[in-house]
C-alpha cells in the first residue's frame, strides 16, 4: 500500500477542514467560557447550566443534524455547475431551519416542568430554569446559522463561518463578564447573565455570517434576492429526507451523552458538575473531528457530483487517516493531563465550597481517563457518517447510530454507572462503548458501499 496516496490529501482536507472546526469549536467554546465563568459562582450553579444545557444539547443536535442535508446537495450541485439547484437548496434549506428553530424553542419551553420528575437536585433544578428560558430563544439563531452555514461549507467556503463565530465568542465573553459578575455597570445576573451573551451572540452570528456571503462573489448570485416564501415541493422533500436521518443521527449520539448528564444528576450535584467538565473538554477535541466530518461530505459529495467512485474512495480514506492521527494525539493529552484539566473550571481559593470542588476534580480527572480512550472511536464514527452523508446515504446509518448508542451503549451505561458499581466512570465506559460499536458499523457500511459503487460502474 502506498500511504503518500492518502497523505499527498492531508493538506488541502485540512484547509476545508480547519475553518469547520474554528467555527465548531466556536460553538463549544461559547459553553467552555459559560462553563469556567460559572464554575466560579459555585457547583450548584455549574450543574444548573450542566442540566439547562442537557435539554439544549438535545434540542441542538436535532436542528444541527437536519441542517447539515444541505451540505452534500450545494457540494453535489456546485461540482456540477448546476447554479439553479444551488439556489433551491439553500432558500428551501433555510426556510425549513427557521421553521424547526421556532419549533425546536417551543419544544425545550413548555418541556421545563420535566426537570422535576427527573430526580435532580432541588436547587440546581431552580437555577436552571430561568437560564433555560433564554438560551432556549437563542436556538432560533442558531439553528437559522446551521443553514446558511452548511450552504457555506457546501460551496467550499468554510472561512466564513468561521469568522462569524470567532466574532460570537468574542461578543459571548465580554457579556459574560459584565453580566454574570455585574461589571462595568451591568447588574449583576449570575448564570442568567450567561444566557444572554449566548443569545446576543447568536444573533450577532447569524446577520455577520450573511453579511458576508451576500458580498462574495461566488455565493451572492445564489443568496440575494431570494423568495423566501415561494418553496419547490421535490427540493423540500429531498432535504427533508436526507436532514430528518441526519437528524435523528446526531440525536442519537448526543442524546447518550445527555442521558450521562441525566444519571450523574441522580447521584448528586458533584458528579452532574464533573460529568460537565469532561463532557465540555471532550466536546471540544469532538469538534475538530466535527470539522474532518465536514470536509469528508463536501469531498465525498464533489465526487458523487463528478461519479468518480475511485477517487471518491480514496480521499474519504485519506481524510478517516488524518482523523485517526489526531485523535490519537488528543488521547495522549487527556491521558497525561487528566488530573490537571478539570481544575481550570473550579475556585481552588474558595474555603466553602473547598471540599465540593475537590470532589468535582477527583470524579472529572477519572472520566476523563475514559474520554482519552474514545477519543479514537469518537472520531472514526463522526468522520466515516461525514463520508455517508456526501453519499447521501442516511437510512442505514441510523439503524446502525440507533443499534450502537441505545442497543449497546445505554444499557451498559445505566447498569455500570449506579452507585454500587462504578458511578460516574461506569457512565462513561457506556459510552465508550457506544461510540466503539458505532465507529465498527459505520466503517463496514462505508466500506462495503464504496466498493459495490465502484464495481457498479465498472471503475
Amino acid at each position: 500500500m502506498n500511504i503518500t496516496q492518502y497523505t499527498s490529501e492531508f493538506k488541502y482536507n485540512w484547509k476545508l477542514a480547519a475553518p469547520v472546526m474554528l467555527g465548531m469549536l466556536g460553538h463549544t467554546f461559547v459553553v467552555f467560557i459559560d462553563n469556567i465563568m460559572v464554575g466560579q459562582l459555585g457547583t450548584a450553579e455549574l450543574a444548573a447550566v450542566s442540566l439547562g444545557n442537557s435539554f439544549m444539547f438535545i434540542a441542538m443536535s436535532i436542528g444541527i443534524g437536519f441542517s447539515t442535508a444541505i451540505t452534500p446537495l450545494i457540494a453535489e450541485a456546485d461540482s456540477s455547475d448546476n447554479i439553479q439547484q444551488a439556489r433551491s437548496t439553500y432558500k428551501n434549506g433555510l426556510f425549513l431551519c427557521t421553521v424547526l428553530g421556532i419549533a425546536l424553542f417551543l419544544g425545550i419551553y413548555f418541556s421545563k416542568p420535566l426537570m422535576y420528575l427527573m430526580k435532580q437536585p432541588k436547587e440546581v433544578v431552580e437555577l436552571a430554569i430561568p437560564y433555560l428560558d433564554l438560551v432556549a430563544f437563542s436556538l432560533i439563531p442558531l439553528v437559522i446559522f446551521q443553514a446558511i452555514k452548511q450552504f457555506s461549507d457546501g460551496m467550499s467556503m468554510t472561512k466564513y463561518p468561521m469568522y462569524a463565530a470567532l466574532l460570537a465568542n468574542i461578543i459571548n465573553i465580554f457579556l459574560n463578564y459584565v453580566l454574570i459578575f455585574g461589571k462595568l455597570g451591568f447588574p449583576e445576573m449570575g448564570i442568567v447573565g450567561a444566557a444572554y451573551g449566548t443569545l446576543v451572540s447568536r444573533i450577532v452570528m447569524v446577520f455577520y455570517l450573511w453579511f458576508l456571503l451576500r458580498y462574495k462573489e461566488r455565493s451572492a448570485q445564489i443568496v440575494k434576492n431570494i423568495k423566501f416564501f415561494v418553496l419547490d415541493t421535490l427540493t423540500i422533500k429531498k432535504i427533508v429526507n436526507l436532514g430528518s436521518l441526519s437528524a435523528m443521527q446526531m440525536f442519537f449520539e448526543v442524546a447518550i451523552f445527555t442521558s450521562a448528564i441525566w444519571l450523574s444528576g441522580l447521584l448528586g450535584k458533584n458528579p452532574q458538575a464533573a460529568n460537565q467538565i469532561a463532557l465540555n473538554l471532550s466536546s471540544m477535541t469532538f469538534m475538530v473531528a466535527m470539522g474532518l466530518s465536514v470536509a469528508s461530505m463536501i469531498r465525498v459529495g464533489n465526487q458523487k457530483g463528478l461519479q468518480n467512485f475511485k477517487e471518491l474512495r480514496r480521499i474519504a480514506f485519506s481524510i478517516f487517516f488524518l482523523g485517526l492521527i489526531l485523535a490519537t494525539v488528543f488521547a495522549i493529552l487527556f491521558f497525561v493531563f487528566h488530573k490537571s484539566l478539570p481544575s481550570i473550571y473550579v475556585d481552588l481559593n474558595d474555603k466553602v465550597n473547598y471540599e465540593d470542588n475537590m470532589e468535582v476534580i477527583s470524579i472529572a480527572s477519572k472520566l476523563l481517563i475514559a474520554a482519552a480512550f474514545f477519543q479514537i472511536s469518537d472520531s472514526i464514527q463522526v468522520v466515516v457518517l461525514g463520508a455517508l452523508r456526501g453519499l447521501q446515504d442516511v437510512k442505514i446509518p441510523t439503524i446502525l447510530t440507533f443499534i450502537s448508542y441505545w442497543v449497546v451503549g445505554f444499557p451498559i451505561s445505566y447498569f455500570l454507572g449506579k452507585e454500587e458499581m462504578y458511578g460516574s466512570f461506569g457512565i462513561w465506559l457506556g459510552v465508550l462503548a457506544g461510540l466503539t460499536m458505532a465507529s465498527i458499523l459505520l466503517f463496514i457500511r462505508f466500506n462495503y458501499l464504496t466498493l459495490r459503487l465502484i464495481k457498479e460502474n465498472g471503475e
